[in-house]
């Protein structure tokens, strides 16, 4: 079974279900928001609802016909398939359902290595499957997560069946960073975004999650009010995590360490890209609480290192050069703004 949608992704649901219901939801469809905020789980279900052969009066799936109970039946592959940061690429894994693909990052067929993108023989497989007639006699429905990780030149195999859709056929496409999708890709998709929840909303959401109040309050204020974030941090060791990174800034600070011995520990255990993450919200937060010029200057070269280095790490650059690249601005002469 599926998780039930935390609100801010029920809100998201209801929006898509009114536009099925009045036959206003397009053939391809762009679902953004920020990372772990919850677009494959609102996806799996919008799906859900969409590929039913008996849904209720309301519209919501019955649950017990043939395309439910296809839908259910999950497996991961022998090898199972992950993303870059090690996480499931399918977190309920791979359906039955012959009219539901979830495409996603993949192990390569020769090596058996993970890929850290989504190539295009997956992309001419995708188009190939939403030629043929749905299985079932009912909707298809083909879920890319993330679109963000699609090969650049691969999107070309894409076009013709954005620009020639079929009926009862649905392309969903999830992204945490739309602005990396083609622009030709974009235009031609409708958008549903998942935004970050009111922080009461939030809260409430982590305390049923079984977080102690102060651990929620300390880790919401950490992602920035972001819950699924701040979820992953208080469940596992993402606030120590952010405190190591706080202490070895400042001890930048102080003169007291080396960028290049810091980024050869951050990278040593496979974790940069979430040390990065927390070196940038760390650096974002510091210039909110620092009003003079100068400072805000310095962090927002701070923020921009930070970040540009994430995207370096998703390159051939070497990681630890890539990691030291965002740690040079914080010694104490740049990070003053000089």
């Amino acid at each position: 079974m599926l998780p039930a949608l935390a609100p801010w992704q029920q809100r998201a649901y209801d929006q898509a279900a009114e536009a099925l219901t009045a036959g206003h939801f397009g053939h391809a469809t762009l679902i953004t928001g920020p990372a772990l905020i919850g677009k494959r789980l609102l996806a799996e279900h919008l799906a859900r609802r969409v590929l039913c052969l008996a849904p209720r009066a309301d519209g919501e799936p019955c649950g017990s016909c043939r395309s439910c109970t296809l839908f259910f039946a999950r497996s991961q592959m022998e090898v199972a398939e992950v993303r870059p940061d090690g996480s499931l690429a399918h977190p309920w894994g791979h359906s039955a359902h012959p009219d539901l693909l979830l495409l996603g990052y993949e192990n390569h067929p020769k090596t058996g290595k993970p890929r850290n993108e989504i190539v295009i023989d997956q992309i001419r497989a995708l188009t190939a499957a939403m030629g043929l007639t749905a299985q079932l006699g009912g909707a298809q429905v083909v879920i890319v997560d993330p679109a963000d990780a699609v090969n650049w030149s691969a999107w070309n195999a894409i076009l013709k069946t954005l620009e020639e859709p079929q009926p009862g056929r649905y392309l969903w496409l999830l992204a945490s960073s739309p602005a990396r999708l083609p622009a030709t890709i974009r235009s031609r998709c409708q958008r549903l975004e998942l935004r970050l929840p009111p922080r009461a909303e939030a809260l409430a959401w982590l305390r049923a999650r079984g977080h102690a109040v102060e651990l929620a309050e300390e880790a919401l204020d950490a992602a920035r009010g972001h819950p699924g974030l701040a979820d992953a941090w208080a469940a596992g060791d993402g606030l120590a995590l952010r405190r190591e990174v706080v202490e070895a800034v400042a001890a930048l600070g102080r003169g007291r360490a080396v960028p290049s011995d810091i980024a050869q520990r951050w990278v040593a255990d496979g974790r940069a890209e979430e040390r990065l993450r927390h070196l940038a919200e760390h650096a974002l937060r510091a210039a909110t609480e620092q009003p003079q010029a100068p400072a805000v200057r310095g962090l927002s070269l701070c923020f921009e290192a930070a970040n540009r280095a994430r995207g370096l790490l998703r390159t051939t650059v070497r990681a630890d050069l890539a990691v030291l690249e965002a740690l040079l601005p914080w010694l104490p002469a740049r990070a003053a703004g000089g």
